[in-house]
């Protein structure tokens, strides 16, 4: 089975209907989401009734949590607190009682999915380089021998064993008796200056997982951010992958 994997779409809908379409280019047999469905961008709606029509499942983020009202963001920067409160006002009873029904993770077999570092799923904590996932084999209680991740809006893979190794590639082909742990890559706030957005393809057949970038309508994106009164702090870094 081919899952196409989205995460960190962050209310971008232009970015999302893009790598929906792709991902069926693809091939791909099934959706899944790992979190920050809002947050950032102005259609936080639009977004959810997507995720919650093409998704097999989602999982919790924590820009979804601070929205929904299970997490305190009052540490987060003044913009992207504004832009918290701005999507609590605009989502639709379903999509918040969607948000707040999120698990923390799944795990479906030998495979976790989940938005964050594996090691408390609830703690959002992020793995984005090899001191990250080296730390995961000394405090990790126990690894799913594949996970995935959101969370850092970066493209990283990493396999984990008495020493840890960056193994990222467009392909990275998953191997038996070891174990893994890869972070897709923002669908909708890419943070590595490609301003593409992100997917991942997991085959479970061939054992390999794909990166995939696709571009989209960038600029009309950012043009809604502004009309919507959110700060130009986040339509400026849609164009740049900052």
């Amino acid at each position: 089975m081919r899952t196409a994997i989205l995460t960190d779409i962050h209310a971008n809908l232009e970015a999302l209907t893009a790598c929906i379409a792709a991902a069926e280019q693809q091939g791909v047999d099934r959706f899944v989401c790992l979190g920050d469905t809002v947050g950032y961008g102005s259609d936080p709606n639009a977004a959810c009734d997507i995720v919650r029509k093409k998704c097999e499942f989602a999982v919790l983020g924590n820009h979804d949590a601070a929205a929904s009202g299970r997490m305190d963001y009052s540490y987060y920067y003044a913009a992207a607190r504004e832009v918290l409160d701005w999507t609590a006002l605009h989502l639709s009873a379903e999509n918040m009682s969607w948000l707040r029904s999120l698990p923390y993770s799944q795990v479906e077999g030998d495979v976790m999915f989940g938005h964050g570092s594996p090691r408390d799923p609830a703690a959002f904590e992020y793995v984005f380089a090899l001191e990250q996932a080296e730390d995961l084999l000394v405090r990790a209680e126990r690894l799913s021998p594949l996970t995935f991740i959101g969370h850092s809006h970066l493209q990283r893979a990493f396999l984990l064993g008495e020493t840890v190794r960056d193994v990222w590639a467009d392909r990275v082909t998953i191997e038996r008796e070891r174990t893994y742990l890869c972070s897709i890559g923002s669908c909708g706030q890419p943070r590595d200056y490609d301003p593409r957005a992100c997917f991942g393809v997991w085959d479970d057949i061939e054992r390999v997982v794909e990166f995939h970038r696709v571009p989209y309508d960038a600029d009309a994106t950012a043009r809604k951010i502004l009309e919507a009164g959110l700060s130009p702090h986040f339509a400026r870094r849609l164009l740049h992958g900052v």
